[in-house]
C-alpha cells in the first residue's frame, strides 16, 4: 500500500509539470505567430505602398489604353507571376499590385489552395511609422456554381498610411481554368475625388 501511495505522489508532480510545460508552449504558439514566406513577402509589398511601390517596380511589360503593367521586383512565394499596374487618374497615378497564385482545371484543388492562402493572409501585420495595421476579412467558401469569389481584407484604422488600401483574394474562372489571385489596391475614390469624365 505504501509503495502504491509513493508511486502516486511521484507521478502527480511529474504529470502536473508536463501539463504546465504543454500549456506554456501552446500559449506561446498563440501569442507569437510565426510568419510564413508568403506573409513575409506580402508585408514587403504592402509596406512599399506609401512609397508608390518605387522600390519594387520593375520593367514595363504592357501598355494598355488606360493602364501600364510593370514587373514586380518582389515575386511572392509560390506565385506564377506578379505585376504592378499603373492607372492614370487626373493628376495622380494609382497603382495596384497583383500576384497570380494558381491556375488549374480542378475546382477542388483550387478551393483548397484558396483556403490555404486565405489562412496566410488573414491577420497579416504591417508596421509603418510606429503604427500597426492588421488585415482581416471573413472567409467566403467558394462554390463551383459561382464563377467569381472575392475575400477583401481590411487594414483597420490604426495605420493612416494604409487607410485606403485593400488586400483581396480572388478565385475566378478563366475559360476552363480556375485562377487564384492576390490583389493589393486602393479602394474606390469618393465622388468628390473623381476626375473629369472622358468620352
Amino acid at each position: 500500500m505504501q509503495t502504491l501511495l509513493l508511486k502516486f505522489h511521484f507521478v502527480k508532480p511529474v504529470t502536473a509539470t508536463f501539463l504546465l510545460v504543454l500549456f506554456v508552449f501552446s500559449l506561446a504558439a498563440q501569442v507569437i505567430p510565426v510568419k510564413n514566406a508568403l506573409q513575409t513577402d506580402m508585408v514587403k509589398v504592402i509596406s512599399d505602398y506609401p512609397n508608390g511601390y518605387k522600390n519594387i517596380i520593375g520593367e514595363q511589360i504592357v501598355e494598355n489604353p488606360q493602364s501600364i503593367e510593370f514587373e514586380s521586383l518582389i515575386k511572392v512565394k509560390d506565385a506564377i507571376k506578379c505585376k504592378l499596374i499603373r492607372y492614370s487618374a487626373g493628376a495622380k497615378d494609382i497603382y495596384s499590385w497583383e500576384g497570380e497564385m494558381m491556375k488549374t482545371d480542378d475546382f477542388e484543388t483550387a478551393s483548397k489552395k484558396f483556403r490555404a492562402i486565405y489562412n496566410s493572409l488573414q491577420h497579416i501585420t504591417v508596421k509603418l511609422n510606429g503604427n500597426t495595421a492588421i488585415f482581416q476579412g471573413n472567409y467566403i467558401k467558394p462554390s463551383e456554381a459561382i464563377k467569381f469569389t472575392t475575400i477583401v481584407l481590411d487594414p483597420g484604422d490604426k495605420a493612416p498610411e494604409l487607410k485606403k488600401l485593400k488586400l483581396a483574394l480572388v478565385l475566378e474562372t478563366d475559360m476552363l481554368d480556375w485562377v487564384i489571385r492576390i490583389l493589393v489596391y486602393e479602394k474606390e475614390r469618393e465622388d468628390k475625388e473623381r476626375g473629369p469624365e472622358k468620352d
